[in-house]
């Protein structure tokens, strides 16, 4: 099986060596159980040595994609720095990506690698996975594909692409089960020190409130909203705010923000929470009623349903001092 890794232009040389160097340890690890090795891998790029982040390092590639008319799987990592920028210089991979879909090879995106994937067209219509912290910008640049939050991995036929950062990892661990066996999946979680169960990069996830919109009115309530989060709050009175009917306001906030309003209101107080937990010395119950619960169950809920894990979870993974419970 043909594995073509695409080195980008100013591709970022921590998500171009990974999955070159993993499937290269798949093989040796089939090899040792006795298997075959199976994998084929190469490194393809626009021309036949590709920079790096900003220069730091040089790619020597194996062949032109150009001159690939053939290929298994391709895996797109990201650029390094401004989007645009590595879009444009990129932008002669586009109909190749585009070709050898159509022909049949899989592809794959790793991390930002969306937003080039997404310029061939290929995710229109389709769910995918990018960085969470660039959600909006993908979702105001590509409409017609719908980015799915917080995911880590995510599958749209043969095309399969992975959430932020570290999470590249767990969809090139994906990747080798699904292409070789699970064995040496996990062989390769343990050789590398990773987790190979990670399916959410939510706990990772700095809520900023979405106001690359233009309502002013919807971003007033946003405002009040952040401000008043530990307040008792009703979607009637957040409608009257804007002098609007509650369907007519739902309607144009989801519209604004890609959130319900109760949503919002629910990320807010999460968001709030993390911060206390982090930086103070409270417990569950003290930080539960700062930001606006009295429900213990309905926190704990929330709060599992937005980050991943539960309060106690959450305070002890990242609480720079020891709370008490």
């Amino acid at each position: 099986m043909l594995i073509s890794v695409f080195a980008p232009e100013k591709g970022v040389i921590e998500a171009v060596t990974p999955p070159y160097r993993a499937f290269k340890t798949a093989n040796d690890f089939l090899m040792a159980l006795g298997k075959e090795a199976i994998f084929e891998v190469e490194y393809v790029g626009l021309t036949p040595f590709v920079s790096a982040n900003d220069g730091e390092y040089t790619i020597r590639t194996d062949r032109l994609l150009r001159d690939v008319s053939k290929t298994d799987l391709l895996i797109i990592p990201p650029v390094y720095g401004n989007i645009a920028d590595g879009i444009e210089i990129n932008a002669d991979a586009i109909p190749h990506i585009r070709k050898l879909y159509e022909k049949g090879c899989s592809v794959a995106s790793l991390c930002l690698g969306a937003f080039l994937l997404a310029e061939t067209g290929l995710l229109n219509g389709k769910k995918c996975s990018t960085h969470w912290a660039f959600l909006d910008e993908f979702r105001a640049r590509y409409p017609g594909i719908e980015v799915v939050d917080g995911a880590i991995i995510t599958e749209a036929g043969n095309i399969y692409s992975s959430g932020g950062a570290s999470s590249l990892w767990n969809l090139i661990l994906y990747l080798i089960e699904e292409f070789s066996d699970r064995e040496t999946a996990v062989l390769i979680s343990k050789s590398f020190a990773l987790d190979i169960g990670r399916n959410s990069q939510a706990v990772f996830t700095v809520f900023k409130g979405q106001k690359k919109h233009a309502d002013e009115e919807i971003m007033k309530v946003q405002d009040y909203i952040e401000m008043n989060y530990n307040e008792k709050m009703s979607i009637d009175e957040l409608a009257a705010m804007v002098n609007s009917g509650r369907r007519t306001f739902e309607r144009r906030f989801r519209q604004a923000t890609s959130n319900t309003p109760l949503e919002y209101i629910q990320r807010v107080r999460i968001e709030a929470a993390k911060r206390f937990f982090e930086a103070s010395r409270k417990n569950v119950s003290e930080v539960m009623f700062d930001v606006g619960y009295t429900d213990t169950r309905a926190f704990r809920d929330t709060f599992k349903k937005v980050t991943g894990l539960t309060p106690i979870e959450y305070r002890n993974k990242y609480a720079k001092v020891t709370a008490e419970v």
